[in-house]
Parts: C-alpha cells; structure tokens; sequence
C-alpha cells in the first residue's frame, strides 16, 4: 500500500471528484488522474482509480437502472469498443499530449457553437455513423488520457434528452467502457497488489463521495444542470488543451 502522506492529501479531492462525476457531473473526475500524477506514473494512477470507478459504476447504474436511452447506448457502445481496442494498440505510440489538445479543441468549438452559433432550437439526434463515431472516440481517450466526457458530450448534450435520462445513459455508457479497459491494463500489467491494496484504502471515502454526487444532481433543476454540462465541458477542454501544450512545451 502506498504510504505517502502527499499522495493521500491529493486523493482526497481526486476521490471527491470522482464521486460527483459517477453521481451525474460527468467530466468533473478528469482531474482525479492528473492530480495523483503529481506522486506517481500517470498510469499507475490510473490503475488505481479503475478499480473504484468500477465500484462506484455498481453503485451509480443500480440507481439508475430505470433511466437511460436504449438507443444510444445501442449506437455508442460498437463504437467504443472500436475506440478502446485502438487505444490498447496505440498506447506506445500515440503521444498524450497530442490527443489532449485533439480533444480539447473538439470540446472548445463545440461549446462556441453551442453558446455562439446556430443552434437549432429543437432537440436533434445524430446518424447512426456519427454516433459510432462520437463513441469510438470517447472510448479512445477515456482509455488514453481517462477523458471521455468531451466526445460524448458532443454527441448527447444535442438531444436535450431528460435529465434523469441523460445522467443513467451516461453512468452505465462509461460503467461499460470501464469494464472494457480492464483488459488493456491488465496487458499492460498496471495492476499490483500495491496498487490494489490502495484501491481499497480510498474506497469508503469513494462511496460516500458517489452517493454526494447522485444526491446533488437529482436536485439540480434540468435547465441548470444542462448549463452546467456545457460549462464544465468548456472548462474540461480548456484544461486538456493546457495540460497538452505544458507537455509538448517540455518535451
């Protein structure tokens, strides 16, 4: 079990924002792998917080096993598929820094022409393709740099789906494609008992945090949490375009 006391003090708001992500924000846990990257590999990192991710998904898709869209997880989850198995193969080869600036210019535009453009008033729903597209990228960058709010954001947000809706296809959308990175990252032999063992240490603080979150987004008024869906997306990709450039500015 890992034992330094700055690893923990940055678990603590890492866990926290991962559990207000499992519970309905989606994109907020995407500082949770940068921060404890501060202490450690960040896919180490990584490796750590699948394990709970996978504990929290239980959690999440159990209370909203009633609410979700058939219809997109039907067109999304081929796609992601597509999206990890390509991942696993380019993970030596297709450098972070580049795919966090990728994604988040997709992420920044997108949330331009929402605010800026426009927009049609009425809810739209993508073409099969474009859906599979949208999910094999969000599928590629959850597994690559553990963000795949930014792509999924853009194919869903559109649809002005229900609330309730849109949190329950989120959660078991990206529950799915946790359990479909278990298999790279054993490959890649991210897994130890060390790693495990700390899994387990930061687990209560982890289920507490997710049950936070389902009781904060299930009071939030739909306009709102929509409103905040879109800001959070924009400030999501400001930091992946950050968090690339400072990498490229280094190497």
């Amino acid at each position: 079990m890992i034992t330094d006391p700055l690893f923990y003090l940055l678990a603590i708001p890492a866990i926290t924002a991962l559990g207000l992500g499992k519970g309905g924000f989606a994109g907020v846990g995407m500082i949770s792998t940068p921060l404890l990257a501060l202490t450690m590999p960040p896919l180490q990192a990584a490796a750590i917080l699948l394990p709970i991710l996978l504990i929290q998904d239980v959690i999440s898709c159990w209370v909203y096993r009633h609410e979700w869209s058939a219809w997109n997880l039907k067109v999304l989850l081929p796609g992601s598929v597509v999206g990890v198995g390509t991942a696993w193969l380019f993970a030596a080869y297709v450098p972070n820094a580049y795919v966090e600036i990728a994604v988040g210019v997709t992420g920044v535009c997108f949330s331009f022409y929402t605010w800026f453009g426009k927009v049609p008033a009425q809810p739209r729903r993508p073409s099969v393709p474009v859906a599979m597209f949208w999910g094999a990228l969000a599928g590629f960058t959850s597994t690559i740099i553990q963000v795949g709010a930014p792509p999924y954001n853009v194919h869903i947000l559109p649809q002005r789906l229900d609330k309730l809706t849109l949190i329950g296809t989120t959660i078991i959308f990206f529950a799915l494609v946790n359990v479909m990175k278990l298999v790279p990252y054993f490959a890649l032999g991210q897994f130890s008992a060390q790693t495990l063992a700390t899994s387990v240490v930061l687990l209560p603080l982890a289920v507490a945090t997710n049950f936070l979150g389902l009781w904060l987004a299930r009071r939030t008024p739909t306009e709102l949490f929509y409103r905040i869906a879109y800001a959070l997306m924009f400030v999501i990709s400001l930091g992946l375009i950050w968090q690339g450039a400072s990498a490229l500015l280094k190497s």
